[in-house]
């Protein structure tokens, strides 16, 4: 059975539904509602970039929101939260932090894809307390542990 993804506008949203740019794309991109005209990324600021979309997404799964990688590499653009997540029982606009971490300010303008999308499986184990856990080579070995290359 297919899974789907339902995406409901917010008023005055005209834009293309988000979208996979190929067959193979495991994102899906998100573009930026900005009805009311471009936006200023200013350099060491989070801002709050509308979809202009709400989402219902499939039992068992999430939305994860990822920065496209032209904007990243090219304009220094990041999610802060990378990934965030839209859980499957959110109902609201889909909205995407953007933070310029280069020094010079990015214009995103309306209808800019901005930001891409993943739908993953979500796991919901058991919880357990336990007096111990399974031994590995590693064990509590923490950052830089295994070495490098």
């Amino acid at each position: 059975m297919a899974q789907i993804v339902k995406f409901k506008r917010v008023s005055g949203n005209e834009l293309p539904l988000p979208s996979y740019a190929s067959a193979g794309a495991a994102g899906m991109d998100l573009r930026a509602f900005l009805p009311e005209g471009p936006v200023t990324l200013t350099p060491g600021h989070v801002h709050l970039i509308s979809t202009g979309f709400h989402v219902e997404l499939p039992h068992g799964t999430e939305m994860q929101i990822r920065p496209r990688s032209s904007l990243a590499i090219k304009n220094k653009v990041i999610v802060p939260n990378s990934p965030g997540t839209i859980d499957e029982d959110y109902r609201g606009i889909i909205y995407v932090g953007l933070f310029q971490l280069g020094e010079e300010a990015t214009v995103l303008n309306h209808g800019d894809r901005f930001a891409q999308a993943i739908i993953a499986p979500v796991l919901h184990p058991d919880v357990l307390e336990v007096e111990d856990l399974s031994l590995t080579q590693r064990g509590d070995g923490g950052l830089g542990s295994t070495g490098r290359g």
